[in-house]
């Protein structure tokens, strides 16, 4: 049987799975590993350190017996770049995306190229210094000019990862670098969605002769394949489960952790600055189409909300996971709280729905599992089918489908994702 290796690549844990063609997991490790600081003092994934992991674990799993790997890919955080030299080494450290980015380039950048609403619209992204990727680059290249000066390449984390994946980091080898669609989709301010273009601020400040070329992977080959590593955005990773097993009829997707984000590729409305203003964005699948997304902080305000009211009652700090008692204050309060938490919810999945023709709703993540959250999804979507979605570690799951056809001889199963219907 043929297998094939993910790695997940997330900003505490760093994970490595086998697959065999029925997509069940045959082996799996995580690790968490130790963060340096830039030079800056800011802190940072330690670069050195990743590249060991990776390399190690390829190594160990690839000489592993048991396995028969055919093929490789990864899924990894966004809004990251490694930057390399002519002799593909990382000349910058793996800059932290929540480092502050300076208040003067920012008023000077959208001088130059704003104003802030129609630069976010076309590249369909809030403005949101480092998280937008692109910007590091501008960063550097106005604040460490010297840095600047030595990069050869930057590579998104997830094509960096790939890179190490086929290549073992051999610098002597001619390098296979691209630039892939679900990284530049992601909130970059990079990709003009209106042009299908870098936007011209890119071209314009001498940034995008960095980036290596777009290549599409919309594969059709049936030979197993080695070369199909492509890295993915771990967000746009997630969807593809839900893609591959759900075709009859449009849905939403509401991905649900410290951020809920919803999710809809059926969704083809231009971002309007009204829906910009509430947190809606686009990403791009790794075919190159946009997905009309939504993000609300839902996750954060109610882990906030929780470490309060335990506090207050005297309560365990996962009081919530248990059947509450009816006209206790502890329910009541959580209850009100849960309410009020959906109402937002509810409104940001709508962001995302729009106009398009969405009966059905999958809820994965931590939320998936909370009763009450999904009884008040239920009904508030009383028109639609709601349900509590789980699949086995969905970012990398999704990676091994995209190159499905690489490596797989079988059908893609039907019950790669487990549904639980919520009320109706």
């Amino acid at each position: 049987m043929s297998h094939i290796l993910i790695l997940d690549i997330g900003k505490t844990n760093k994970k490595a799975f086998v697959f065999d063609e029925d997509y069940l997991i045959v082996f799996e490790k995580s690790d968490t590993l130790p963060e340096a600081v830039d030079d800056d003092g800011f802190p940072c994934e330690d670069i050195n350190l990743l590249k060991n992991w990776v390399l190690e674990t390829v190594t160990d799993l690839q000489s592993d017996n048991r396995f028969q790997i055919k093929a490789a890919n990864c899924s990894a955080y966004g809004a990251s770049f490694v930057h390399l030299d002519d002799n593909f080494q990382p000349v910058a450290p793996l800059y932290n995306y929540l480092k502050p980015f300076p208040e003067d380039l920012k008023n000077w950048f959208l001088k130059e190229y704003g104003p802030v609403e129609k630069l976010s619209l076309n590249t369909a992204s809030p403005f949101l210094g480092h998280l937008n990727s692109g910007l590091q680059l501008l960063w550097l290249k106005h604040c460490k000019p010297l840095i600047f000066s030595k990069i050869k390449y930057s590579l998104h984390l997830p094509q960096w990862i790939g890179w190490l994946l086929k290549s073992g980091g051999d610098s002597k080898s001619p390098p296979d670098f691209f630039t892939e669609m679900t990284s530049i989709g992601c909130h970059t301010m990079l990709w003009d969605f209106g042009k299908c273009d870098y936007h011209h601020w890119v071209k314009s400040e001498g940034i995008g002769n960095l980036f290596p070329p777009l290549k599409s992977f919309c594969h059709s080959s049936r030979e197993p394949s080695p070369q199909s590593t492509i890295g993915l955005h771990d967000s746009s990773a997630a969807l593809i489960p839900y893609l591959a097993s759900f075709k009859e009829a449009p849905f939403l997707l509401i991905s649900t952790g410290t951020w809920c984000i919803s999710m809809n590729p059926f969704n083809d409305e231009p971002l309007t600055a009204e829906e910009l203003a509430q947190d809606c964005l686009c990403y791009l699948t790794y075919e190159g189409r946009p997905v009309k997304a939504a993000r609300y902080f839902g996750g954060h305000e109610h882990e906030e909300f929780v470490r309060k009211l335990a506090k207050e009652h005297h309560a365990s700090p996962d009081f919530y996971k248990q059947p509450l008692v009816a006209g206790t204050a502890l329910a009541g309060r959580y209850e009100a709280f849960m309410r009020k938490l959906v109402k937002k919810q509810v409104a940001s999945a709508k962001l995302a729905i729009g106009g398009s023709l969405v009966r059905q709703i999958f809820v994965d993540g931590g939320f998936s599992k909370n009763k009450t959250y999904m009884r008040l999804l239920a009904e508030a979507f009383s028109g639609m089918e709601v349900f509590a979605a789980t699949v086995a570690q969905a970012s990398a799951l999704g990676a091994a489908l995209a190159i499905h056809e690489n490596w797989n001889r079988k059908e893609i199963c039907k019950d790669l994702i487990q549904l639980e219907k919520i009320g109706g």
